[in-house]
């Protein structure tokens, strides 16, 4: 990955119309986290609130929600819509090094940010399951041409990190760089911040997890003993960032604990009953706007809501999980390559709205962290 400083994407602001952020990107450790669509549910939800105050409501969720013009940047040159009712959105993670991300993840107060992981959440037709495909970090792949939102054209680079092409031309270059690997059409994207996850985790009251073994990363700042626990902001941040406490050490291991923490709190959202109590929404839909970042056709609440209300009847026991099928580089045993047959099967099943087949991750390489954090 370079190290030269990068254009940040170009976003629309909270309160403003066009005014572009500014700010500069920096090669940074890989230490990261993801949320998942927890910031579209309870954002969204606000709408069933009713009563005199939802014009308040409305124009103050309204104005925290950031977004970036995907469709703009990158043209007409992009796969197809997919017809038969699905939905692909590619969910990553940020950490603005400013204001309360810099306290979290270091480094220094100069507006720049990275991405290490991401992945595709596809919605089947129906809107009662899903499929999750995380995109490895380290997986090494030919980034292709791509301009960013603010016009500027990046050439193509061979034999790349997939997370370069965010550093490079941020969220238009990775969603084209998404594309051209799967063939598949995002019709969303979502960025959440990590300032944002912590505080979100805190406002549910936590998450309950099973680990099975101890869990020690000074690292990611991550002390569990195995067995049950409900985890704070803090404590699911440093698990969900963790590469060495757990595993063979590898950003595999890293995303097998991430998808492990995304079912046990899609089940806590749901515990709660947060679309039934108007207080608890509210102040989770206030942080999640704040958190996200979303693409234009999302970025406003009545767009939130609607995307949200055929999201929110997908449990966790109805969401498969996969990881991209990939193998370790044979020059480079810290970098990974994609396994070409397998991951077409795995875009193959999804272009048709199939389930993805056994077969499809069956032999990759994993991570060896699977079973480690379960549900509690």
């Amino acid at each position: 990955m370079s190290a030269e400083s990068t254009p940040e994407p170009a976003i629309t602001e909270p309160g403003t119309k066009g005014r572009r952020a500014k700010g500069r990107r920096r090669k940074a450790p890989g230490k990261r986290h993801k949320a998942l669509l927890i910031t579209a549910w309870t954002a969204g939800g606000v709408l069933v609130l009713g009563g005199t105050g939802i014009g308040y409501v409305y124009f103050k969720l309204n104005g925290n929600i950031k977004s970036v013009d995907i469709n703009q940047a990158l043209g007409t040159d992009r796969p197809a819509k997919a017809d038969n009712g699905s939905e692909n959105i590619l969910v990553l993670g940020s950490d603005t090094r400013s204001g309360s991300n810099k306290k979290l993840g270091g480094g220094t107060d100069d507006g720049s940010a990275r991405s290490d992981t991401a992945m595709i959440v596809h919605v089947y037709k129906g809107h009662k399951k899903a499929a999750v495909v995380s995109m490895p970090r380290d997986t090494l792949i030919d980034r292709p041409e791509c301009t960013d939102t603010k016009g500027a054209t990046h050439p193509a680079a061979k034999g790349v990190m997939f997370n370069e092409s965010y550093s490079t031309g941020g969220a238009a270059c990775t969603v084209k760089t998404v594309e051209t690997l799967t063939g598949l059409r995002m019709d969303h994207y979502l960025e959440v911040d990590f300032a944002g996850f912590q505080k979100l985790i805190d406002e549910l009251g936590g998450v309950p997890v099973t680990t099975t073994k101890n869990i020690k990363d000074p690292q990611s700042h991550l002390d569990l003993k195995a067995g049950a626990h409900q985890l704070t902001g803090q404590q699911a941040l440093g698990l969900v960032r963790t590469r060495h406490g757990v595993g063979d050490g590898s950003d595999l291991g890293r995303i097998q604990l991430q998808q492990a923490f995304v079912k046990a709190l899609v089940d806590q959202v749901k515990h709660i009953g947060v679309f039934t109590n108007p207080k608890k929404l509210l102040d989770l839909a206030d942080t999640a706007t704040k958190a996200v970042t979303a693409d234009s056709d999302l970025g406003s609440v009545n767009s939130l809501s609607d995307f949200a209300d055929g999201l929110k009847g997908i449990s966790s026991s109805h969401m498969h999980m996969v990881t991209m099928p990939v193998q370790y580089d044979p020059a480079n045993p810290n970098r990974v390559i994609v396994q070409q047959t397998k991951a077409k099967q795995v875009w193959t099943a999804l272009k048709n709205d199939q389930p993805i087949p056994a077969s499809a991750v069956k032999g990759t390489a994993t991570g060896e962290a699977k079973g480690v954090v379960t549900s509690s």
